[in-house]
């Protein structure tokens, strides 16, 4: 009897480190995780929505201590639709809030936005103008929207 393996190549892909308070997402950033680690926030910037299909994970590896990091849009054209998952420090349950298509920004406040180590914010390009968001996370005291529109 006669045995095959076959073999699977894998491709790793670096996360990107942003500590700096400023960080604009660069078409490479597209498939890979970029780790966002400042305690004293950062500010993120989209590319311009086109329907490209790239595809942006921002991952909170430092907890938000003051300031807050957020996650613009480019324009005042572009807006985001989905939903945010927050788990409550106060027990066993969780509470979601909506992007609704007229909200262009996500704020991490280190407290009741989320902003804990380990957050996590998915972005796609789904077409020109608009981006799908898909945020998970923690909250602490009263939990409260992410999402505003400040572009």
């Amino acid at each position: 009897m006669s045995t095959s393996s076959t073999h699977f190549s894998s491709v790793t892909i670096a996360p990107r480190n942003v500590t700096a308070s400023a960080y604009t997402a660069q078409v490479g950033d597209s498939g890979k995780v970029v780790t966002l680690n400042r305690a004293a926030g950062i500010a993120v910037t989209l590319p311009a929505a086109t329907g490209s299909g790239a595809h942006y994970r921002f991952f909170l590896g430092t907890t938000v201590t003051s300031n807050s990091t957020t996650i613009k849009v480019a324009n005042a054209s572009d807006t985001m639709v989905g939903t945010a998952i927050t788990l409550q420090d106060a027990g066993d349950t969780m509470v979601g809030f909506e992007a609704s298509g007229t909200h262009d920004t996500i704020t991490w406040n280190g407290t009741t936005t989320g902003g804990i180590k380990g957050d996590m914010a998915e972005l796609i390009d789904v077409a020109a103008n608009l981006w799908f968001v898909k945020v998970t996370g923690s909250g602490t005291s009263t939990e409260a929207t992410p999402f505003s529109a400040t572009v």
